[in-house]
């Protein structure tokens, strides 16, 4: 007598299950919320100014490039995958905009584009790895680190300044808010926030991203481009990586191999505390917007307490992120029983 067979999900059962994984995604989410509450409450309690509009934009223009970051490994994780290579890869395009556009006179705007098609083709290639070839992302997005960070010590081992117009006037611009002020990398950054927010909960491509990183047999079963949907995923996260290392730019006028070296793991911590799922499948774009948030917060208190090692900012974001590991567990664990 043959084995009964298991029937396959149908894509009514599917879009259930899938509905239940974000209801529960919005737990810690909502604890991420939470925890940015108490510590701004914590912080106004405790220093004076805390709350004034300029401190707390001044978060957002210290990690415009970080949340760049996060929101393209936002992708790359909800499929259940990770990129270890975004730190580099943001180091390699500031050594690109740097070196094209001042010791070879390029645009300024090409030199920018060629940055993010680099950061295209190297985020692309390893989706390939990962996909076609059955290489595990975190061996894989390492080797694209090694490459990208080899790779800026090919173009020069020197920092080079950046003297163009163009890079000096993004630094220096700023944009009235009421009396404060933000830069265009939050502009920028907050500009990619919305389109990653509108690609992941009104396309296909975005249905896609969380359906594969819930189950990637059921999507297939549900005929749905699971090997499109990787690639692209680590095409962002590659084309964003890029675009971060361009608003680094920005703001520090030069391109430097060391730059942003641990990057990617603040651009992992920063999305775990935002609520993605390191299994994938279930996380939401916002959610990573506040873990940065939180970050750029605990940067805030330890600067106003004047008395603390900088290093007290990496102790707390290891607490954080080991709890929110732990919270992701719980979740886990009563979504399988």
């Amino acid at each position: 007598m043959s084995a009964p067979t298991a029937t396959p999900p149908t894509p009514a059962l599917e879009r259930l299950r899938l509905a239940v994984s974000h209801r529960r995604g919005y737990v810690p989410v909502a604890s991420t919320a939470l925890l940015l509450v108490v510590l701004l409450l914590a912080g106004n309690s405790r220093y004076y100014g805390f709350l004034d509009t300029q401190v707390l934009l001044n978060i957002f223009i210290n990690n415009a490039g970080l949340l760049v970051l996060a929101v393209g490994m936002t992708f790359v994780m909800l499929t259940g995958g990770i990129d270890l290579s975004v730190g580099a890869m943001a180091a390699l395009s500031t050594m690109i905009c740097a070196w094209l556009t001042e010791t070879n006179g390029w645009p300024p705007l090409v030199s920018i584009l060629v940055a993010l098609l680099t950061g295209a083709a190297l985020g692309k290639a390893m989706g390939h790895m990962v996909h076609d070839y059955g290489v595990q992302p975190f061996m894989a997005t390492l080797a694209g680190m090694f490459l990208a960070r080899g790779l800026c010590f090919v173009i020069s081992t020197e920092s080079i300044s950046i003297s163009d117009p163009f890079f000096t006037s993004a630094a220096q611009y700023r944009i009235s808010v009421g009396s404060a002020f933000i830069t265009w990398s939050v502009v920028i950054a907050f500009a990619v926030v919305a389109i990653a927010y509108a690609v992941l909960h009104y396309t296909r491509f975005g249905r896609g991203v969380y359906a594969v990183g819930d189950n990637p047999q059921s999507a297939e079963l549900m005929a749905l481009p699971v090997r499109r949907t990787v690639l692209s995923a680590y095409t962002v996260s590659g084309v964003c990586s890029a675009l971060g290392g361009v608003l680094f730019t920005f703001t520090t006028q030069s391109g430097y191999s060391l730059n942003l070296l641990g990057g990617e793991l603040d651009t992992i911590a920063a999305v775990v505390i935002g609520g993605t799922v390191l299994t994938g499948g279930s996380g939401y774009v916002l959610g990573t917007v506040l873990g940065v948030t939180v970050l750029g917060v605990i940067q805030t208190i330890v600067t106003f307490e004047g008395t603390l090692s900088s290093w007290w900012t990496k102790i707390v974001t290891g607490v954080l992120l080991l709890s929110f590991v732990l919270l992701q567990r719980v979740l886990t664990a009563r979504r399988t029983t």
